[in-house]
């Protein structure tokens, strides 16, 4: 996956300062599926968007496991959480934001494999 402008991604190293957390507690939140992150350039890296208030967006980590039981890999898990997507309005990440889980989540199914 490659960067792309409009998403500011953070390393392991910007997550632990961020998140006050250690780097073996960050790569444990992503192990969880608490967190997503994508190679970017070689480096792992997790989308801003995903963290609110200093924390992983709560809904993030059950919407992962719906696309996950869908079929979708992680970097498709990826992509289609940051692109919009046509039946949302914006894209499925901004729907989380603004409390939208469960719609996100009938979409994600949806579109299963």
């Amino acid at each position: 996956m490659s960067e792309t402008p409009e998403i500011r991604w953070l390393t392991i190293p910007d997550l632990t300062e961020l998140l006050g957390l250690k780097v073996s507690q960050v790569r444990r939140l992503i192990e969880d599926r608490a967190l997503l992150a994508s190679r970017v350039d070689g480096v792992w890296k997790v989308p801003e968007t995903f963290i609110v208030d200093g924390e992983p967006l709560g809904e993030l980590r059950g919407t992962l496991v719906v696309l996950g039981d869908s079929g979708f890999s992680d970097e498709e898990a990826m992509r289609w959480l940051l692109e919009p997507e046509g039946s949302l309005g914006v894209s499925p990440i901004d729907a989380l934001r603004q409390g939208r889980k469960a719609e996100v989540r009938r979409v994600a199914q949806a579109l299963g494999f």
